[in-house]
């Protein structure tokens, strides 16, 4: 089960808390599968790779409460906690950096507390960067806007390489994921971010 974090609605579409949801929508794209049906309040996709059944989901309980929806469909499918990956924004992760990693706290991030107070706590984490906010506004006021046009094609580029990552831990394990993809950004890369904000 592959969970992308955000909030539903089309006011939040394009935020940056939205960015599990865009990895999510980027891997439905890639599986050639859009058929999204409401299961356990979350749009749920069914499909394959490699064989496997694969779920990808997008909670619609909002962000502070997603476990709640997680929770659900990992009891309904009979799912191991480290057989789910969930991607969400990170603000301690430059724009479009990616970290994975098997565990963790939440990281002051409430939709991942969300779900650890649902009891889910194996979870592979995929940590997308969206950059911290800039001196005069507040976490709320960050996360819940859109990117400006200076970083919009970094965090994309971002989008794309979460749901490579996702499909290379699919592929080779997440051990073997972890150490492929879990990489340094180039240095224009950090250039382009500086440059940008």
């Amino acid at each position: 089960m592959i969970v992308g974090l955000g909030n539903p609605g089309k006011e939040y579409e394009q935020t940056k808390h939205n960015a599990g949801f865009m990895v999510i929508d980027a891997l439905a794209a890639r599986m050639d599968n859009t058929r999204w049906k409401c299961e356990m309040e979350a749009l749920v996709a069914t499909t394959t790779y490699g064989g496997e059944k694969v779920l990808l989901v997008k909670p619609q309980t909002y962000m502070n409460d997603s476990g709640r929806a997680v929770r659900a469909l990992l009891h309904w499918y009979k799912i191991e906690a480290d057989h789910i990956y969930v991607v969400y924004d990170d603000m301690d992760l430059p724009i479009g950096r990616l970290r994975i990693r098997k565990n963790g706290s939440a990281g002051g991030h409430n939709g991942i507390k969300s779900i650890l107070e649902q009891g889910c706590h194996d979870f592979i984490r995929f940590r997308l960067g969206i950059g911290r906010p800039l001196p005069h506004w507040t976490v709320v006021n960050h996360v819940l806007s859109p990117f400006p046009s200076a970083t919009y094609t970094v965090f994309k580029d971002g989008v794309s390489y979460a749901a490579d990552a996702v499909l290379g831990c699919l592929e080779l394990g997440i051990d073997k994921g972890m150490n492929r993809f879990n990489i340094k950004k180039k240095a224009k890369d950090a250039v382009v971010e500086i440059k940008s904000v």
